[in-house]
């Protein structure tokens, strides 16, 4: 049964002493730590200072914890005035908001499910993001949309992510380890085997933007294929 489906309190007997927010905040804790791995109902337990099958009875399996750790993190997302009628500002300011959380917690890699889970901050998110393109697209055309959207945001958080894992796994700055790639980046350049990397190592402007500017470049170029889509269903539109 999903776990939304459960009442988090019986209609008869003690009230609870503990509430799902408390242990799906002390996993969050817990992970934002040490990594998803470490957040076992032990671990929760200790935490918030409760015995470990007492969880249970109220996350009775690893999968609802997953749907409630998956849905505390859509809840992070500021989307007060969504929609406000500004359907590019709108869609700014939730992918801004989706890689903001994802760098906060870059463990969350391991919560995206193949399942929807449809708990009320996700449901929240659904109406308030998908409302932004509501009224200028079919409902089908929206999900398309708002997976190109959730594409680009998700990857590139993957990709900063990941290589903000790298330079801490290695000890090395970015500019240390631009130095140390150098001669090797020099040898293809010289070989004259490969003009296309060539011509990015030479004339590419994105590698030298900050991560903050090559997100919004990315988001732009996105948004601006959405606008595309959003002029061709109206022309269609009887």
């Amino acid at each position: 049964m999903n776990i939304w489906m459960r009442p988090e309190r019986p209609a008869r007997g003690p009230k609870p002493a503990y509430s799902r927010a408390q242990i799906t905040e002390a996993a969050v804790r817990l992970a934002d730590a040490e990594g998803l791995e470490a957040a076992t109902m032990r671990r929760i337990a200790a935490e918030i200072g409760a015995g470990a099958m007492s969880l249970y009875r109220y996350v009775p399996s690893r999968d609802d914890l997953v749907d409630l750790i998956a849905d505390h993190l859509m809840g992070e997302l500021d989307l007060a005035g969504l929609p406000s009628g500004d359907w590019r500002a709108d869609l700014t300011r939730y992918a801004c908001e989706l890689r903001a959380m994802w760098l906060r917690h870059p463990w969350i890699a391991g919560v995206q499910r193949s399942r929807a889970g449809f708990g009320p901050n996700q449901l929240r998110l659904i109406e308030r993001v998908m409302g932004t393109l509501d009224a200028h697209v079919p409902v089908d055309e929206n999900l398309s949309l708002m997976a190109l959207l959730n594409g680009y945001v998700e990857g590139a958080a993957r990709e900063e992510v990941t290589w903000a894992g790298e330079l801490r796994r290695s000890g090395l700055s970015e500019a240390d380890w631009l130095a140390q790639s150098y001669p090797r980046i020099r040898q293809i350049v010289d070989s004259g085997e490969y003009p296309i990397f060539t011509k990015i190592t030479l004339e590419a402007r994105q590698p030298r933007l900050s991560p903050d500017e090559r997100f919004r470049h990315g988001l732009e170029r996105v948004l601006d294929c959405i606008a595309l889509a959003l002029t061709e269903a109206a022309a269609e539109r009887p």
